[in-house]
């Protein structure tokens, strides 16, 4: 998995282009929004980023170390809803589907995912599958 160029179309489904969208937050950017810090979570993903996956996880739920598994390709991101989570917002909700092909064939994942935002910064905190 390589990272996008800043002309191609960001992986996160927004319809912008890489270097607008979430290549400035994997870059080191800091995210408006949960949706925004979710979008840019997917991309990493997607180009198997663990470590903005880890540095954007909130401190309190952050696991030591991930891995990611390589025969997972994910491929499209869908958001479903969208409550709180804006720019001066303390908590927010993300509800989305990833659609994800690996050696089992095509699959999804449904989840709700918890953001917080301290300072300035939107953290991932948990989700729930379903």
């Amino acid at each position: 998995m390589s990272t996008p160029a800043s002309s191609a179309r960001c992986p996160c489904g927004s319809g912008e282009v890489f270097g607008s969208c979430c290549g400035p937050l994997i870059g080191g950017g800091a995210a408006p929004t949960a949706e925004r810090l979710m979008r840019s979570r997917f991309t990493a993903f997607s180009i198997g980023d663990a470590a903005y996956l880890l540095s954007s996880w909130h401190p309190s739920t952050r696991p030591a170390a991930l891995e990611l598994e390589e025969d997972v390709r994910w491929l499209w991101l869908e958001v479903r809803e969208t409550v709180a989570g804006g720019p001066f917002d303390r908590e927010g909700v993300v509800a989305f589907t990833a659609v994800y092909r690996d050696a089992g064939g095509r699959g999804e994942l449904r989840e709700r995912s918890r953001f917080v935002r301290d300072d300035r910064t939107w953290a991932y905190v948990d989700g729930e599958i379903g």
